[in-house]
């Protein structure tokens, strides 16, 4: 293998691993907070999208501003998602609001298929990312240059919020324990509903960026998706906004280089992500950035 071909695909993975981390950060941000996996998180990545595609193809908006209302109305939907799926389960047993995520995204997916319709939709590219670039022989599309760099600033905005500011500070005493946070005078509502907000933006945020890159339009197009960015959540450390970064990219990197460093176990390219998740839980539960924690009964 050439160092061109080589450093061609470590853009290719490097894009992809943006991709998942974005998604990634959402899964840890509410986890972080609730201790709950929000099993309907890639179909919120899923709504975002179409929300994008519709406010270009029927409503005719500019790209600028149909990723600006998909975000806002993605963020909206993921609040209505908890108010009314998660926040009446919230002093239940867990195994309760496991199945109600489980139930919301089951939900969410199959309305998507009588609203939207099952057939595949293209997703509109706009010029400005489709332009191709050539570096000593390795070819890039410019949105392959954006989606890394998107991610590390929503990053770094995210990692100041939460450890430089008051709402952040909150979110962290919410995170140790809510009751306690309560009595504190911390209004754990309003905390957890920034979370899904912020959570559902990053996932439209993904979405958007996704049908840039693969665009191809299906309802259950947030399904595989959202797997692997669980387990990209879980290798970095469920709870870990950074290890959530981390894992993304170790997922998407190993993704794009097991197809080219052995062509042969392309068809089982999506195995790597569970594979890499048993290894994982066996080796380090905690995941690479995670702290060890005791559950509490």
């Amino acid at each position: 293998m050439s160092i061109q071909t080589f450093m061609q695909h470590m853009v290719n993975g490097i894009s992809l691993g943006s991709l998942y981390a974005l998604l990634a950060i959402g899964y840890t941000m509410v986890y972080g907070i609730l201790r709950l996996i929000n099993f309907a998180h890639g179909d919120i990545f899923m709504i975002g999208t179409y929300i994008a595609f519709y406010a270009m193809t029927a409503f005719f908006l500019p790209w600028w501003a149909a990723f600006a209302l998909a975000l806002v109305l993605t963020a909206i939907f993921g609040i209505l998602v908890e108010r009314l799926a998660y926040r009446p389960l919230r002093n239940s047993p867990r195994i309760s609001i496991m199945i109600s995520a489980i139930g919301a995204s089951f939900l969410i997916e199959n309305l998507g298929i009588v609203v939207f319709g099952g057939r595949p939709k293209a997703f509109p590219i706009a010029p400005v990312f489709a332009k191709i670039f050539n570096f000593g022989g390795v070819t890039m599309v410019s949105v392959q240059l954006i989606i890394p760099v998107v991610t590390l600033v929503f990053l770094a905005m995210l990692v100041y919020i939460v450890n430089h500011t008051k709402t952040g500070m909150a979110m962290r005493a919410v995170s140790k324990d809510y009751e306690a946070a309560r009595l504190m005078g911390i209004d754990v509502d309003v905390i957890i509903t920034f979370t899904f907000g912020i959570g559902s933006l990053l996932a439209a945020l993904g979405g958007v960026l996704w049908g840039l890159k693969y665009p191809q339009l299906i309802p259950l197009m947030g399904m595989m998706p959202g797997l692997k960015c669980f387990i990209a959540a879980v290798v970095g450390g469920i709870g870990s906004i950074k290890g959530a970064v981390v894992g993304g990219f170790i997922l998407g990197l190993g993704e794009i280089l097991i197809v080219a460093l052995l062509p042969s176990l392309t068809g089982f390219r999506d195995a790597f992500a569970f594979v890499l998740l048993i290894v994982i839980l066996l080796v380090k539960p905690s995941g690479l950035m995670g702290k060890t924690t005791t559950e509490k009964v």
